[in-house]
């Protein structure tokens, strides 16, 4: 099984995703996932060095639906990306949990770290909550956005763009429109 990415232009610029393709029922299982956050080549770059793949030429039907999907989703037709595949094989047992429990808030929604640690069985592991998501493979799909400090604030986001485009896709989210501050692709 070869490691695979792609990169792709968005409306708020260019993101990248990394994925193994297999002939088990799995199928082809996304392994990363790369926000905005500068140059088409920056997120090349980011993306070949965290999946350690080659680019490809021509991404399996799943991956184009899926970058179809992740575009509508960016340009504010909401999409629900809980039936792709993701392989979590290398977190820990409870990072898993955590990113399981992460990836059931619909879009438009967020809950406080506290609520996911919760939600994962720990009440008491917020702040481990949000190290596991300051180091989430997969943002977007796993929404890692969603997840707030408590009495509503931002809390981190460790993607390129940090709480801007935290702020920004969830704005997306709550309205369902257009991006609020324009394009991300210089930042």
């Amino acid at each position: 099984m070869c490691t695979e990415y792609a990169v792709f232009d968005t409306a708020i610029g260019a993101c990248a995703i990394a994925w193994r393709q297999s002939s088990e029922p799995a199928g082809t299982t996304v392994l990363s996932f790369q926000l905005p956050g500068g140059t088409a080549a920056r997120a090349e770059s980011r993306i070949a060095e965290k999946s350690g793949g080659r680019r490809s030429k021509n991404p399996p039907d799943a991956i184009c639906v899926l970058i179809g999907r992740v575009r509508r989703h960016l340009s504010g037709e909401l999409q629900d990306f809980r039936d792709v595949a993701v392989d979590l094989s290398a977190a820990a047992p409870f990072a898993r949990q955590v990113l399981q429990a992460a990836r059931e808030i619909p879009p438009g929604r967020t809950i406080t770290y506290g609520e996911l640690a919760r939600s994962a069985g720990r009440p008491d592991a917020a702040r481990a909550v949000g190290r596991i998501m300051g180091s989430n493979p997969i943002p977007l799909i796993i929404p890692c956005h969603r997840v707030v400090a408590a009495g509503g604030k931002s809390g981190g986001f460790s993607a390129p763009g940090g709480r801007m485009i935290k702020a920004e896709l969830l704005a997306v989210e709550r309205s369902g429109s257009q991006l609020l501050f324009g394009n991300l692709a210089g930042r």
